[in-house]
């Protein structure tokens, strides 16, 4: 099918992928940036929150586990398009338990219906996105996950300016729900191709847990997603308790890292076409290894801030060429990509409460030290990204 359609379809379909990969990152990270909001609204502590917060990470979970059967019965594009409602109804339902009834359950309820939402939507588009990158014949899905970046700065800057006005919060994520999700109905009526609706045969889902090649993609992902989001989680804590940083030197801190990593996404397109995965890969995630060192060890501020840009540069390619490899044959991605998927969201529910249990030894900032304790071992796991017919270069 790819190879028979027009290339301005191909085109309307990689805008539509980009479109959706940003309205998604808008969508979570709205609820993200009125998380402080609802701590306030809910009166909740520090504990309290983290078992919140632990609903939407649940969600996220088993809509990893679903996800691949979900596209395989319904096709990326209706996959989507429900996977939209639901964002948007738990996102609207979040906003309800902070400010128009004040509740913990309605919120949590939210935040799970959101994740799951959220987490439905990221195994079909990333199928839909391997698809598209196969079609036009050279390597974008980095750029894809940058438009999931540039959705979440995005979100931050609304939410900051919702906050300045004194907009309701139970409006702003009642309108940020709308716009995400008429946004991505819109932009997946687009989507040509990441297979077909199928409803004669298996997902393939269960076969695929028991492929070497998958599981190790997976355990790949799942150290890349632990750096990247060890970075999101603790850089400005770090910083704050290592380097005396006030909080908002520490939230530049962590803008250093998203604009590196948002940058190395968009750019490294075309390293990946010219060197390959594994050369790529095997040298960013040195680089990320290397930036954490600096990070911990620089003394000043200034090299230790560099390191936090190499580790954002560094750490730009993993989940997404990850994804990209789990999807190489297309009639396998779905399930690929959901198991790769599921392995790799352990990070996010792991890597706060390890990192969180080191700094209360070591400090927060030598506590970073565990991403290169991670990071070179996983080198031993970047051939598997090769796939079948790949050069020894790819």
């Amino acid at each position: 099918m790819t190879d028979t359609l027009p290339r301005s379809q191909v085109r309307a379909a990689a805008a539509g992928v980009a479109v959706t990969f940003g309205l998604n990152g808008v969508a979570v990270a709205t609820w993200f940036a009125r998380v402080p909001a609802a701590r306030d609204a809910l009166g909740l502590t520090s504990g309290e929150l983290g078992l919140l917060l632990l609903a939407m990470s649940l969600g996220a979970c088993l809509a990893m586990i679903t996800a691949g059967e979900a596209t395989h019965r319904l096709g990326p594009r209706r996959t989507v398009c429900v996977s939209a409602v639901v964002v948007g109804i738990g996102l609207s339902l979040a906003g309800a338990g902070i400010g128009a009834l004040p509740s913990v359950p309605l919120t949590a309820a939210g935040i799970f219906v959101l994740g799951y939402g959220s987490g439905l939507c990221d195994v079909a588009m990333n199928v839909e996105a391997a698809e598209v990158e196969r079609a036009l014949g050279r390597t974008v899905m980095s750029r894809f996950h940058a438009m999931w970046s540039l959705g979440t700065v995005a979100a931050a800057g609304l939410a900051s300016l919702a906050a300045w006005v004194v907009l309701p919060v139970t409006a702003h994520l009642a309108g940020v729900a709308a716009v995400a999700a008429g946004g991505t109905l819109v932009a997946a009526r687009t989507f040509r191709f990441g297979g077909e609706a199928s409803h004669g045969r298996g997902s393939g889902v269960m076969a695929a847990w028991r492929e070497p090649r998958t599981l190790l993609i997976g355990l790949l992902v799942l150290v890349l997603a632990f750096t990247e989001g060890t970075a999101n989680d603790w850089v400005a804590v770090a910083f704050v308790d290592g380097y005396r940083f006030d909080a908002a030197e520490g939230a530049l801190v962590f803008g250093v890292f998203v604009t590196t990593m948002t940058f190395g996404r968009i750019a490294g397109t075309i390293a990946l076409d010219r060197w390959g995965r594994v050369r790529v890969l095997i040298t960013t995630m040195l680089l990320a290894a290397a930036g954490v060192a600096v990070a911990v060890f620089g003394g000043s501020p200034v090299v230790a801030v560099a390191g936090v840009a190499l580790w954002g540069l560094g750490t730009a390619l993993g989940f997404p060429v990850g994804m990209s490899a789990a999807a190489d044959d297309p009639g396998r991605a779905a399930a690929r990509v959901s198991v790769v998927a599921v392995i790799g969201y352990t990070a996010f529910l792991a890597g706060p409460p390890l990192v969180g249990l080191l700094g209360d030894r070591v400090g927060v900032l030598r506590a970073l030290l565990v991403v290169p304790l991670l990071l070179l071992p996983a080198l031993a796991l970047v051939p598997s990204l090769r796939g079948p017919g790949r050069s020894a270069e790819s």
